[in-house]
């Protein structure tokens, strides 16, 4: 019996099948890994290539015949990310600042009770005049000379395998990217429009 053992221990017939069988889903899971992380960096640098096209075009006012100059920016992206998969719509959204300070600001109001916070009921600024109070003041659009915008793109790009999505937590096998840049438009006219010209006081 032990010199059984003995001649079973020094048999080195498979080893290599077996060392092969271990390491395979290793190295595999790693390569697929490279793969996939440089894909979504490739997607996402795309995506922030295709933002900074359409807010350097819409800069300038341009707007081509027949078009609009939403319609245009909006082709700039998509364009862009045709070549990768995503997953629903391509959500592109525009705000119109009078300042880069202003970005992400909340519409000013009157605290009425000092907690720091906007109740119903206080009285605010419509500054983006959509009649009602925002954390953010800027208005949707591309704005008029002179303006700053804030172009930001959002996709649900699809992964190339599921065994990355498994790892990452996302059942349904997508993965969000989001890229934005702030622009001032070029004095295409000689009238700069301010949000703040104009907006009403509104107590609700």
């Amino acid at each position: 019996m032990l010199q059984m053992l003995a001649r079973w221990n020094g048999d080195r017939r498979g080893s290599a099948a077996i060392e092969f069988a271990l390491a395979f889903p290793v190295i595999l899971g790693l390569t697929m890994g490279i793969v996939e992380i440089a894909h979504i960096a490739f997607a996402e640098n795309t995506l922030e290539g295709a933002v900074r096209e359409a807010s350097r075009q819409g800069v300038t006012g341009y707007v081509p015949q027949g078009g609009t100059r939403e319609a245009y920016v909006r082709s700039q992206v998509l364009d862009r990310m045709a070549m990768f998969g995503i997953e629903g719509p391509v959500e592109i959204d525009t705000r119109v600042y009078d300042s880069f300070g202003d970005i992400g600001e909340p519409e000013p109001y009157s605290d009425d009770n000092a907690n720091g916070s906007y109740d119903a009921g206080e009285c605010f600024t419509d500054i983006n005049q959509n009649g009602q109070w925002d954390p953010d003041m800027g208005a949707a659009g591309l704005g008029g000379s002179g303006a700053i915008v804030v172009y930001r793109a959002i996709v649900r790009l699809r992964l190339l395998t599921p065994v990355f999505a498994w790892m990452i937590g996302d059942s349904a096998s997508t993965i969000t990217l989001d890229a934005a840049t702030a622009v001032r438009n070029e004095p295409f006219n000689l009238i700069k429009q301010s949000l703040k010209d104009g907006a009403p006081t509104v107590c609700t």
